[in-house]
Parts: structure tokens; sequence; C-alpha cells
């Protein structure tokens, strides 16, 4: 049993780091290169072109729901309304160019155009549905910070948290001991003609990408990782998927199983492929098409610690009903 949920663990690891390397230093360039006037001009607006922003920008990047994560803390940190955040977590992982072209492979032009509309779709609703919960998040993204430009180096630092010297009256504030002695040494130069030394933000963004985001919910992913692999060890699919799940039991499985199990976009075809093979329902394997990509244990306990219970559980039921009727409405068309 401990070696099957080690190899299953080593698995899962193995597969969604490089997209949570790609999410994490997404999260650290959003951090330090994107003016959080930006992010509020085009995604804390009302209405529906800032999620329709966030749903379009999230079936281009190429990251799974486990590394949309901390992209999304980021943007909400910026400024990001909570509608558009929710969409983005939607539409990121539910589809890639890879997953679209595994799926027209394997399960057809039907399957493949379906699922594409169907995840812009479900993005636009979850955005609508978001914008609507009045709730103040919670963890990182939650923590109201001052927030001032380095002249220096030009990034953003935290106030409370940033050293600081008074020239002429004003008082200037700095990422790091470094700048304010450069600044010091010759403050006219840098009021006068603003410095961007892009090595010097660099580190900065390495250091919010893989230190700061990594402390903040890297334990919650880790956790979630392990409970899918406990789940994938204890309870392996195989041939009786296709006994008991041909029916209308087959969407309760494959919600369930979607929501639980981490399944990136792309893997997520052959395995809807070889259930369908087995007897699995159509309707049933498109639920889990939609289902699994989007959400896992660690999106779960992520959520969760990020923007509260309130707003987990309507994440969920809003993801589980529009992917049951998707995969009802796909079997009889």
């Amino acid at each position: 049993m401990i070696i099957e949920f080690l190899t299953a663990f080593k698995d899962y690891f193995i597969e969604v780091l490089p997209f949570l390397l790609i999410g994490f230093l997404l999260s650290g360039l959003i951090h330090e290169f994107i003016p959080s006037r930006w992010v509020e001009r085009y995604l804390g607006g009302k209405g529906i072109k800032p999620i329709l922003y966030s749903t379009l920008a999230g079936t281009i990047l190429p990251i799974c729901c486990l590394g949309s994560l901390p992209v999304a803390v980021s943007l909400h940190q910026k400024g990001a309304k909570l509608g558009p955040v929710l969409a983005f977590l939607v539409a990121t992982p539910a589809t890639s160019i890879t997953a679209l072209l595994v799926s027209y492979a394997l399960l057809g032009i039907k399957f493949t155009v379906f699922i594409f509309f169907t995840v812009i779709v479900m993005g636009l609703v979850m955005g609508l549905i978001g914008n609507l919960i009045k709730v103040k998040p919670r963890g990182f993204a939650s923590q109201n910070k001052q927030i001032a430009i380095d002249p220096v180096c030009g990034m953003n630092v935290e106030i409370g948290k940033a050293t600081k010297t008074e020239y002429n009256g004003e008082v200037y504030y700095f990422c790091c001991s470094h700048c304010q002695q450069a600044f010091e040494t010759s403050p006219e130069g840098y009021l006068e003609a603003h410095s961007t030394n892009i090595a010097h933000r660099l580190k900065h963004v390495l250091k919010y990408a893989f230190v700061d985001m990594v402390k903040e919910i890297g334990p919650e992913l880790l956790l979630g990782l392990a409970l899918a692999a406990v789940v994938a060890a204890v309870a392996p699919v195989g041939r009786f998927i296709g006994d008991y799940f041909s029916g209308g039991l087959g969407y309760l499985f494959s919600l369930v199983f979607g929501l639980v199990m981490y399944i990136c976009s792309t893997a997520s075809v052959p395995l809807v492929h070889a259930f369908i093979v087995q007897g699995m329902n159509i309707g049933a394997g498109m639920t889990l098409l939609i289902v699994g990509p989007v959400t896992s244990l660690g999106t779960i306990l992520v959520l969760r610690k990020e923007f509260g219970i309130k707003t987990l559980l309507i994440y969920l039921a809003i993801i589980s009903i529009l992917a049951l009727s998707s995969g009802f409405l796909f079997s009889i068309v």
C-alpha cells in the first residue's frame, strides 16, 4: 500500500511540477511588472468584459489547475475582482491547444468542439456569479497592503515592511538596503531619471514566486497531491468502471472522481477515452473531461484558505451543476 501511494504521489508530482513552476513564475512577474492600475482597469471593473478577458486569457495559458492558483492569487492581490479570478481558475486548466489536439485524435471533432465552447461558457457563468459574491478574501490575498514604488529599481514595495529615507520632506521606500544606500548617495539622479534595474527586479520576481508564494500555498498543494495519491492507491479504477458506470451512476462517479483527483486537461483525454471504451456513458465521460482538470483537492484547499468556505462551496456547486448539465446535454445531441 505504501509503495503504491509513493508511486502515485511521485507520478502526480512529476506531472504537475512543470506547470507549477510556470504558475509560480507568472505570479512573480505579475507581482513585479504588472501595475495594479492595469489589473484594476481590465480585471477589476464591473460587467462582462473583465470576465471575458480572464476567460480568454485562461484558455491560452498552458498551465494546469494547480499552476493557475498562484497566478489567480496574484491577480486578486493586484486588484482583480472575484468574478474574473474564478473565471480564470475555470478556463485556464480546463483546456489547452495540446488537449484539444489530443481530444480530436482520440475522441473526435464532436467532443473537441463541445468541450472548447463549454469551457468558455463555464468561465463566463462562473465569473458573473463570482461578481455577486460578497465575501472578504482571506489569507495572502486578503492583506490590505499599502504599496509604494522603489525609486531605484522601480519595484512595488509594501510600506509596512520596506526600509525608508526622508528627502526634501518626502518619504521614499525601498525594497532593500542596497537600493536605499544607492538613493542616499545620489537622490537627485534617481528622482530625475527613474532607473529600472532589470536584474535587480528579476531577483525579486524569483523571491516572490518561489519563496513567498511557495510558503503561502505550497503546503495546501502538497496536501492535495498526497490525498489524490491516497485515492489512487486505495481505490484503483479499471474494468470496474465499465461494469458499473455505463448508466446514470457514471455521472456521479465522474463528478466525485474529477473533483478530488488531479487530472490535467491533456491527461484526462486518454483517461476518458479508456473509460468510454470500457463502457462508460459518453455523457459521464464528458462530465469527467470537464470537471477533472478544473479542480482537485489542492484547488479546494487553496480556495478555502484564500477566499473562504462560502466562495469554495459556491465554486464547487456551479462547477458540479454545469459539468453534469453539459455531460447530459452532450449525451443527447
